[in-house]
């Protein structure tokens, strides 16, 4: 088991410390004192402040604490945003028709709040249209505009030319 990231009861080791919780006298007291206060509560004297002079300590439950600490840690990595990504590849000398299909699924990626990362990938000999590949990209974020903006300008990585486009944030 890991260490507890608290000193409780007989770990305490400062000779006095200040006591707040409920049904306690604010003070300071001396530890033995303290403990016999959390003793007679059936409760857990944590300390919780072990920086302050002398350290701030709550009579409490603590493995009620410790329950309610993870509930919350829980529930906020619940609430943080995950990011998708997704991608949509296309040739050097993709034609209208494939663009213009392309493009709508890239329209409803990032109305669904998802990044989006067009990518040319160039087989064999077709880095010689490597232009034709950025004029493709650059003609996509202009289509694109209303429903999101460039993260990444066009850039080839390797046989690939990538740009990233996040979504509009919706009013």
């Amino acid at each position: 088991m890991k260490e507890d990231q608290h000193r409780i009861n007989r770990k305490i080791t400062s000779p006095e410390v200040r006591l707040v919780g409920d049904n306690v006298e604010i003070g300071v007291y001396k530890t033995s004192q303290a403990l016999a206060i959390a003793d007679e509560q059936g409760l857990d004297l944590v300390e919780i402040s072990p920086k302050a002079s002398p350290p701030v300590c709550k009579v409490m439950d603590y493995k009620k604490f410790l329950y309610e600490q993870k509930k919350r840690d829980k529930a906020l990595k619940s609430k943080a945003t995950k990011v998708v990504v997704k991608e949509i590849r296309f040739g050097p000398n993709t034609d209208d028709h494939d663009y213009e299909f392309k493009k709508k699924h890239a329209e409803k990626f990032l109305k669904d709040g998802a990044k989006l990362k067009a990518f040319v990938f160039f087989k064999g000999r077709s880095i010689v249209f490597k232009e034709q590949g950025q004029i493709l990209l650059l003609r996509l974020a202009q289509d694109l505009e209303e429903f999101g903006k460039v993260e990444q300008m066009p850039k080839l990585e390797g046989k690939r030319m990538i740009m990233f486009i996040a979504p509009k944030k919706v009013k």
